[in-house]
């Protein structure tokens, strides 16, 4: 079956990097487009960043755009979010997600 496993989040001053992966097994990894979600408590949940399913093109929500950076590694079966200039406001449970397919999520909390 599809499985998808997040890691990498954590506690951050802002200002910091993190880098979130996320785990593929299930599928032939470069079937689908995949793609970074995340949702901050009481807020409804916002694409982050996409990718295409050979890797060819993102694209970046505009709160992002110019500090995160999606990519994936097939040979690995990963795919990545490498977040830098961290702001409190990118708190969040970041969720990854192929086709119909979601990860439980990790955890990213921006604070001093």
């Amino acid at each position: 079956q599809v499985q998808l496993v997040e890691s990498g989040g954590g506690l951050v001053q802002p200002g910091g990097s993190l880098r979130l992966s996320c785990a593929a097994s299930g599928f032939t990894f470069n079937t689908y487009a995949m793609s970074w979600y995340r949702q901050a408590p009481g807020k409804e949940r916002e694409l982050v960043a996409a990718i295409t399913s050979a890797g060819g093109s993102t694209n970046y929500g505009d709160s992002v755009k110019g500090r995160f950076t999606i990519s994936r590694d097939k040979s690995k079966n990963t795919m990545y979010l490498q977040m830098n200039s961290l702001k409190p406001e990118d708190t969040a449970v970041y969720y990854c997600r192929a086709a119909m397919y979601w990860g439980q999520g990790t955890q990213v909390t921006v604070s001093s």
